[in-house]
């Protein structure tokens, strides 16, 4: 081998790992813009997740909240009824309050008592609850306090007269006591 050859050879040598090392190089940056391609799919993928459990959250929540709002509805649907019929039971015990002596005995009066008694306990099964007042602490969630008077023989703040009978349905007020209220 001459010189020439030799030198033909090195410069050979040298285009190859040259060649080489380009190769190399691109190998490099191709797996980093693999590795970034990777990493960006990754971020959109956990954002995407992300919101995926956000939305799923709501939703599960809406559905709570419909079911809630629903339960109540059927709960209280016939409130404005129930609260229509407390006037036609005022009007039968201010009747019975009423009647004399003589009209206690005869059966009209007995029938329209079993009616009074029937109404009280379709509506005792349907929730409707009376508030118990007379001689119960005074309490403004259940009491509305029309007049006060001073009395040596009560405590202070002790409910004494009844003037309108205060009902719950279902553990909710729906028409509070009016009563007289010592000082």
């Amino acid at each position: 081998m001459n010189k020439e050859e030799k030198d033909l050879e090195e410069e050979l040598k040298l285009e190859e790992d040259l060649a080489e090392g380009e190769m190399e190089e691109e190998d490099e940056t191709e797996e980093i813009e693999q590795t970034e391609e990777v990493d960006n799919k990754s971020d959109e993928f956990n954002k995407l997740n992300d919101s995926f459990l956000r939305l799923q959250a709501d939703f599960t929540n809406y559905k709570r909240r419909v079911e809630k709002d629903k339960e109540s509805i059927y709960q209280f649907a016939n409130e404005k009824l129930v609260l229509e019929l407390l006037d036609v039971i005022d009007n039968f015990e201010r009747a019975f309050a009423s009647a004399s002596e003589d009209e206690e005995k005869e059966g009209f009066y007995e029938g329209v008592v079993m009616v009074y008694k029937q109404l009280l306990e379709i509506l005792q099964k349907n929730g409707l609850e009376e508030i118990d007042s007379k001689d119960e602490k005074f309490d403004p969630n259940l009491h509305h306090a029309v007049m006060q008077e001073e009395s040596d023989d009560v405590d202070e703040e002790i409910i004494i007269d009844v003037f309108q009978k205060g009902y719950k349905l279902k553990n909710k007020v729906i028409r509070p006591s009016m009563v007289k209220v010592a000082k």
